[in-house]
């Protein structure tokens, strides 16, 4: 571990953290395709953005057409 952080520049407190994280996620890390909470969530957010513009287009476009 310290031959590792000398070569890298890194406090060898630093590596054992990282790798206290990996193993504890490590499963994550080879789920292909599986998308996180967060990751679904931030999807969602977007295509209802995406569907507010939309209708905020439409919408705007309808009043002039009134006008």
């Amino acid at each position: 571990m310290s031959q590792l952080a000398e070569k890298h520049q890194l406090h060898p407190n630093q590596i054992s953290t990282w790798k206290l994280q990996f193993l504890q996620n490590a499963e994550s890390v080879f789920d292909k395709g599986v998308k996180s909470p967060e990751q679904k969530k931030n999807e969602e957010k977007d295509k209802l953005l995406k569907t507010i513009g939309k209708l905020k287009v439409e919408n705007d476009f309808l009043k002039d057409a009134l006008r």
